[in-house]
């Protein structure tokens, strides 16, 4: 019979791979792989990565500048030599994200996506195979939808969970959204106590909801579930768009031959209860207001953020210590 995993497949989804530890991705055969400040901290502390981080090193030794811009630099290159050595092993396009201290400033966001399309260029990696990944804020998405208008350039919209987030990145025209099913969950648990399973899961109804609003209004959006914390919520989703999993519930799913029906489906979703269209465009008082309401949505995209870029500084940090060294 065939495996859980190949199941998930057959439905339609593409599985993405979520981590920064290459060397396990091949196992699964993903399309394509999603990384963040958290999973590049985590890789780098492994002994075989260490060549990575020193050829990012070499390479802000020789742009020169201060310490502070070497660091700077050799981060850059760092995400950059992980996404080309994860692209050598998929066939589709890896994620890279831009430093989340940048996720309320549009103009930095920009420069930054730029800067990091330019250096995979460099080593002969085409922006079609990138991702740029930018938070859910208002101005990260005001960033993303000039990226892919103006300059060619595909983004992941991240820390996303609330509908308010998902309806701005679909108005933006952006190629893809992360909405975080087990964060959801996490807060849930914690405010009411209670647990869930499968299709009463929160993270999941929110990924639902979100799904059935692109359908039905024709955004191409694609719809990318992340942040699982158990298999329950991979199979209550199957036949989503795109599911980017982490090795250890891909694992899960390899050795299992438990059944994994198809869920959702485009067409399905299109004729499901009407959800009423909501317009965000010209309009950041109300999108921040409804943000700002949605106590959930609110609490874990500025978490998020914290969560990232504290971990973006303690991968620089390494970096810097080496330059030093």
């Amino acid at each position: 019979m065939a495996t859980s995993l190949d199941q998930l497949k057959a439905t339609g989804t593409v599985v993405v791979s979520d981590s920064g530890d290459f060397e396990s991705i091949d196992a699964y055969k993903p399309q394509d792989a999603t990384t963040n400040p958290s999973l590049i901290l985590a890789a780098v502390g492994n002994p075989r990565y260490a060549h990575l981080v020193d050829a990012a090193v070499k390479y802000a030794k020789e742009k020169g500048g201060s310490i502070e811009q070497q660091a700077d630099h050799a981060m850059d290159r760092l995400l950059v030599e992980f996404g080309k050595a994860i692209l050598a092993i998929i066939p589709g396009r890896v994620s890279t994200e831009v430093d989340a201290r940048l996720s309320l400033d549009k103009e930095g966001t920009k420069a930054k996506a730029k800067e990091l399309i330019a250096l995979y260029e460099s080593v002969g990696i085409s922006k079609e195979r990138v991702l740029i990944k930018i938070a859910s804020t208002w101005e990260g998405i005001q960033a993303a939808r000039e990226l892919e208008k103006e300059d060619g350039i595909h983004c992941n919209l991240t820390l996303l969970f609330g509908f308010q987030q998902a309806v701005a990145c679909a108005e933006a025209g952006v190629t893809l959204i992360s909405p975080f099913v087990g964060r959801i969950l996490d807060w849930y648990k914690k405010k009411t106590g209670k647990d869930y399973q499968g299709d009463e899961d929160p993270g999941v109804q929110s990924v639902k909801k979100i799904f059935n609003y692109y359908k039905q209004h024709g955004y191409k959006t694609i719809v990318m579930g992340a942040s699982f914390r158990n298999v329950g919520e991979i199979k209550a989703l199957a036949g989503i768009d795109f599911l980017t999993i982490s090795p250890s519930l891909l694992e899960q799913l390899r050795t299992s031959t438990d059944p994994v029906p198809k869920k959702l489906d485009a067409q399905a979703a299109a004729q499901a209860d009407p959800i009423p269209k909501v317009s965000y465009i010209n309009n950041e008082s109300e999108f921040r207001w409804s943000l700002v309401e949605d106590e959930m949505a609110f609490d874990k995209l500025f978490e998020g953020i914290r969560k990232f870029a504290a971990d973006g500084l303690a991968v620089k940090k390494l970096l810097t210590d080496k330059l030093t060294a």
